[in-house]
């Protein structure tokens, strides 16, 4: 695979994404590598596919390899892949699917596979793969738009997804859901506020340290 690609098949796809040796500077940085360029529509059927079934689709990398695939996927420095989340050529409904199936992303794989570590304190201990679940929210572009009334409904599918990461049995998926609600608070402060108190209303289920990490979250004091 060379140059521009328009588009691949699922599963070229996403041996495309994850099936690279990891190194720094990853792969896709190179000056002769390969670049996503398909039409929206299907680069949205084919994250929502992988994401709604990740477990399938990935076993068969390392937790270094999909961390770094999430990177390529997520960040605009790697690819354009995320910004068929906001291209309004693409009806909304693929889009707030496309979105919605991070919750199953998130349950499926990182849950799974993340270490019982929190990022943000840089244990050396902790899972490659918890760096690109960490930085979920933090790296994707996209971000909350209330003044728009567009994206009322994407808005809030991205908003539930990170609520419903907090009820997740993992301290990886908490912390990133904690991350991406403490960005996102600037622009929908009340509901952020909101879905973080009911999430840290029963303390004895959450390490005094990621306690501390959601008061934070719930001003906006994330980094």
């Amino acid at each position: 695979m060379e140059g521009r690609l328009e588009s691949l098949p699922f599963e070229e796809w996403v041996t495309h994404v994850f099936d690279h040796d990891v190194r720094d500077p990853q792969w896709y940085f190179d000056s002769d590598a390969p670049f996503w360029a398909a039409p929206v529509h299907l680069t949205l059927a084919h994250v929502t596919r992988l994401f709604s079934d990740p477990a399938k689709y990935l076993a068969r990398f390392d937790d270094a390899q999909l961390n770094q695939g999430f990177w390529y996927l997520l960040s605009s420095a790697g690819s354009n892949h995320m910004l068929a989340l906001t291209d309004t050529s693409a009806p909304l409904e693929a889009r707030i699917r496309c979105v919605e199936s991070f919750t199953l992303l998130f349950a499926r794989l990182f849950a799974v596979r993340c270490s019982n570590h929190l990022s943000h304190l840089n244990p050396p201990a902790a899972s490659p793969l918890n760096g690109a679940c960490y930085m979920w929210w933090d790296i994707i572009p996209f971000y909350g738009a209330p003044d728009d009334p567009s994206r009322q409904a994407l808005d809030a599918a991205a908003l539930s997804v990170m609520e419903e990461s907090l009820s997740l049995y993992s301290l990886a998926c908490r912390e990133s859901a904690l991350h991406g609600l403490g960005h996102w608070r600037h622009c929908y402060s009340e509901r952020v506020g909101e879905i973080i108190g009911r999430a840290m209303s029963n303390p004895k289920d959450w390490p005094q340290e990621l306690l501390v990490y959601g008061g934070n979250a719930r001003m906006g004091g994330v980094l």
